[in-house]
């Protein structure tokens, strides 16, 4: 067995947790960014290059590097929206946010996408980052796209294609997912199923809020997002979505997901009450399994807190492999399962707001 490597990206800092199979438990080992939001970390396994995105309060958005495994870190410049370029009339795009990473993959080495608030898709060839000029142009965008508790629309998710890399998806908050087959020249709304109850239409063809969006790594035809109303499951790559979410649980509200690597039916979600009550379930943590599509939800509690519990899970803060499950929450709890979060232990219950996890 091999050493295990986590990130964590909270509001205080990077941690870098291992467990070894000497160790048996998650220790730090490293850490980094003290006093800092790490709002976004990502590993890009082709060459082992770390990445993570800091959220300063004065400075705003910094992009930083790693090519040795977190011991020393190299700033990159941030993605620049283009001069004249406005999120609406009289309006000039700026960066406010880094939501999202996903390389490019393994037919365009050194090419790496981020997602960004105020709804841009930028592309890194070398050393700069280029606006997707297709997807920002969208005739929907200036008066369909809509911020999801932030003041402007932010690409939080994006599936890069594992078997042909010119084929991307992004999820977007609030607009919905598109597609592109093209490596990014043309875009298709991808929200055929859909529903928005806070919209005057819940069909609307434009202007959903997926709160995350994934792709099953052994079939990517097989899609799920965690909703704003809902789960939802497309088995043809996002043509059309059916809602799998649990009429009788609580698997339904939440923001994370995590999508098994081997098994596309299988996938986990961490229940929140409502977009207004944004604590657990009844007060008590729990994290929710299917392994049948969606056709029926397992709850699981064993180890997590049960009575006067407020926390919820952002979305990235919920990872799987193999039977690994991790996930941070927004009061620094983070927990860790060894059989497919069929029961729980801690890691550590003092962290700062956990906003992100990633294995690396």
């Amino acid at each position: 067995m091999m050493t295990k490597t986590l990130l964590v990206g909270t509001r205080k800092g990077l941690l870098v947790f291992e467990k070894s199979p000497s160790q048996g438990s998650w220790k730090v080992a490293n850490d980094g960014f003290l006093g800092i939001p790490v709002c976004m970390v990502y590993v890009d396994e082709r060459e082992d290059q770390w990445w993570v995105a800091l959220d300063h309060g004065h400075w705003g958005m910094k992009l930083h590097r790693s090519v040795n495994r977190g011991q020393s870190w190299d700033e990159v410049e941030a993605p620049k929206y283009p001069e004249g370029t406005l999120i609406k009339e009289d309006v000039p795009a700026s960066l406010h946010y880094i939501w999202a990473f996903a390389h490019g993959g393994k037919e365009y080495p050194g090419k790496l996408y981020i997602g960004t608030e105020p709804g841009g898709l930028f592309e890194m060839n070398g050393d700069g980052f280029i606006l997707n000029e297709s997807l920002w142009n969208q005739p929907s965008r200036t008066d369909q796209w809509f911020g999801g508790g932030r003041d402007y629309p932010g690409i939080h998710s994006i599936v890069v294609d594992p078997q042909n890399s010119d084929h991307i998806y992004v999820g977007i908050s609030c607009a919905g997912v598109f597609e592109t087959a093209d490596r990014g020249a043309n875009w298709q709304v991808r929200n055929d199923g859909l529903r928005a109850d806070f919209l005057p239409d819940p069909h609307a063809e434009v202007g959903h809020d997926p709160h995350l969006l994934l792709a099953s790594p052994t079939n990517p035809k097989v899609m799920w997002q965690q909703n704003h109303c809902g789960i939802f499951r497309s088995i043809n790559g996002g043509a059309r979505w059916q809602e799998v979410s649990d009429t009788d649980g609580p698997a339904n509200f939440g923001f994370a997901l995590a999508v098994d690597d081997q098994d596309e039916n299988r996938a986990w979600v961490a229940p929140a009450v409502s977009d207004v009550t944004r604590v657990a379930v009844d007060q008590a943590l729990c994290i929710c399994r299917t392994d049948d599509a969606g056709q029926s939800w397992l709850t699981f509690r064993e180890g997590l807190p049960q009575e006067h519990c407020y926390d919820i899970v952002y979305r990235h803060g919920l990872v799987a492999s193999g039977n690994d499950v991790i996930f941070g929450t927004t009061t620094g709890n983070l927990f860790a399962s060894e059989n497919a979060g069929e029961s729980w232990s801690p890691i550590s219950h003092h962290l700062a707001m956990v906003y992100c996890l990633c294995f690396a």
